[in-house]
């Protein structure tokens, strides 16, 4: 699931050329990728954390509460080691960035449907290391934020209104405000503008 067409059909195309893969659908967004999932039944699927919509952290949620057995592998742009164990506890089996060569992206795809966990070097050595080295890893200013905080602030980097993303998080305009509040003082950061500033950022190109 991937919102933009170009980088779907190179993802389409990367597949369909391996002789025992073969893409069966596609969807650009949330709400109708889980019917899709649904009526399609593939053996893996491909989600982007950014999408229109619910954001693909909460797909996975959804798309695992209804199915146990399809395996889900995040590609996304958004930096792995940010979102690669949130993606893990959602439900998913695996994350590999976007700007990884082709053929490692099908790998994969096949470590997943081969019923492993795919995440890079990096990542599994950073969540199996001794207690005592990862306590003295510097924490990312992200890691701060819960995972329906994280949609909120992708929501604001796109430009979403406070109505909208109450609308698409189903909750108040006012709770919007209230939990923006919030994540800007985690952040750091001073005033409501540069909250926007850095959601934006953070949304086009993954920077912090």
């Amino acid at each position: 699931m991937e919102d933009h067409p170009v980088f779907r059909q190179g993802l389409t195309q990367m597949v369909n050329g391996e002789q025992d893969l073969s893409v069966c659908g596609q969807a650009g967004d949330a709400e109708t990728a889980l019917p899709a999932i649904n009526r399609l039944k593939p053996d893996v699927v491909l989600i982007d954390i950014t999408l229109p919509g619910k954001s693909g952290l909460e797909l996975i949620k959804q798309v695992r509460a209804a199915d146990r057995k399809v395996k889900l592998l995040v590609v996304s742009m958004h930096d792995e080691a940010l979102y690669a164990n949130r993606v893990l506890r959602a439900g998913g089996d695996g994350y590999i960035m976007k700007q990884e060569a082709p053929e490692e992206i099908v790998h994969a795809v096949r470590d997943v449907l081969d019923g492993h966990i795919y995440v890079s070097e990096a990542v599994m050595g950073a969540g199996t290391g001794p207690p005592e080295s990862n306590g003295k890893r510097k924490a990312r200013k992200l890691d701060q934020l819960s995972d329906t905080e994280l949609e909120l602030l992708e929501a604001v980097g796109r430009g979403k209104s406070r109505e909208e993303i109450a609308r698409e998080l189903g909750i108040g305009a006012r709770t919007v405000s209230g939990r923006c509040t919030q994540i800007r003082k985690r952040l750091r950061l001073k005033t409501a503008d540069e909250l926007i500033r850095y959601a934006i950022r953070w949304v086009e190109t993954g920077a912090t």
